[in-house]
């Protein structure tokens, strides 16, 4: 592990320890908020302090068979058994540091939140509106998995199963962690139910993956709301509803736009509207920071822009391949499935290389 890390590590476990004895100081337990907020950083450093614990102690046992080997008085006999018992705590070491790792890296602080999801149909016509329709679904059940709460708040709906475009509010602890990643563009090969030669088609489709803003994190004068409503309808234009419950949010200032009609009660549907609203004013802020840091870059590295593809989903080769950290799982039922636990984790552990490099 590098030094800079260890030494993080070695202060988190001397705070964990400190913490402990501050908790039995009668000073502290008298006050019952000094209490409770030293409890909860005791609580949050206590696996990381545990780990070390049992570094420390591989470390020992490390170093009491060290001088066995350089014990030329030992024997063979328990040379052998000490060079065998250094290759098993060197792997045991090597775990550990792994498992310390998420705990030493600094956290993004979005990755609690709730958050809005926006997929969109890219090249390939109907196809491509299927295929996300498809995408929804396997994010629905990923979520479903991970204890999470999915709720549409707009949908543009082809008529054959598939969608121009779908937005929803993905909400539950550590939501935006487990989705942030999916942001970009997802490449499907297949052959479409609608063609009759059997070629592979590529389409696309585009993820937007935004944390959820808090009314305190960003100002939204009200003056500069355009809101209109309207009748509620459903696919083929069909009334759904008769009230006036859908509303249409405008943020004049920026253009953005946002339709809610998944619920009959034009405040529930506001509410939604407003969510989403909020999230995509911080977003679109936030591309536009990255985008001149990213023109300015560009001269000197090269291209790394978000609308390069991200994953290939290549249904004939039953293959998913995510193009930024090289994986490629010949199981792509199973991901349709939602089964996106192996993608998703080696993309955090290649994070929490770059984050450590920063340290």
């Amino acid at each position: 592990m590098e030094a800079a890390l260890l030494k993080k590590w070695e202060a988190l476990a001397a705070r964990f320890h400190e913490l402990t004895d501050q908790l039995m100081d009668p000073s502290v337990v008298s006050q019952p908020e000094q209490l409770r907020k030293l409890s909860k950083e005791r609580t949050e450093l206590e696996p990381v302090a545990v780990l070390f614990e049992r570094y420390q102690s591989y470390a020992k046992q490390a170093e009491e068979a060290a001088q066995i080997l350089s014990d030329p008085s030992a024997g063979a006999e328990l040379h052998t058994m000490a060079a065998e018992e250094t290759a098993a705590l060197e792997r045991q070491r090597v775990e550990l540091e792994e498992q310390a790792r998420p705990y030493l890296i600094p956290k993004d602080p979005r990755d609690e939140k709730s958050l809005v999801l926006e997929i969109r149909a890219g090249t390939g016509g109907d196809e491509a509106a299927l295929f996300a329709g498809e995408l929804f679904r396997l994010y629905t059940k990923y979520a479903e998995k991970k204890g999470l709460k999915v709720d549409t708040v707009e949908a543009s709906e082809t008529g054959i199963g598939g969608y121009k475009n779908i937005v929803a509010l993905i909400e539950g602890k550590g939501a935006y962690g487990y989705f942030k990643y999916e942001a970009g563009v997802h490449r499907v090969q297949r052959v479409p139910v609608t063609e009759a030669s059997g070629r592979i088609h590529t389409s696309t489709v585009t993820v937007a993956v935004m944390p959820e803003v808090d009314e305190v994190e960003v100002h939204i004068d009200p003056k500069d709301l355009r809101i209109d409503t309207f009748c509620s309808s459903g696919a083929g234009g069909q009334s759904v509803n008769t009230t006036y419950s859908a509303v249409r949010i405008t943020h004049i200032p920026t253009g953005v736009v946002v339709s809610c009609q998944d619920e009959r009660s034009q405040l529930k549907n506001r509410n939604k509207a407003m969510r989403t609203l909020r999230a995509r004013i911080v977003e679109a802020e936030r591309e536009k920071q990255e985008a001149e840091i990213a023109q300015n870059r560009k001269a000197q590295v090269g291209t790394g822009e978000r609308s390069e593809k991200v994953r290939t989903y290549n249904f004939p080769q039953n293959r998913v391949t995510d193009h930024r950290v090289g994986v490629t799982l010949h199981k792509l039922e199973l991901v349709m499935e939602g089964d996106l636990d192996e993608i998703v984790e080696a993309l955090k552990a290649q994070q929490q290389q770059a984050e450590t490099a920063k340290v």
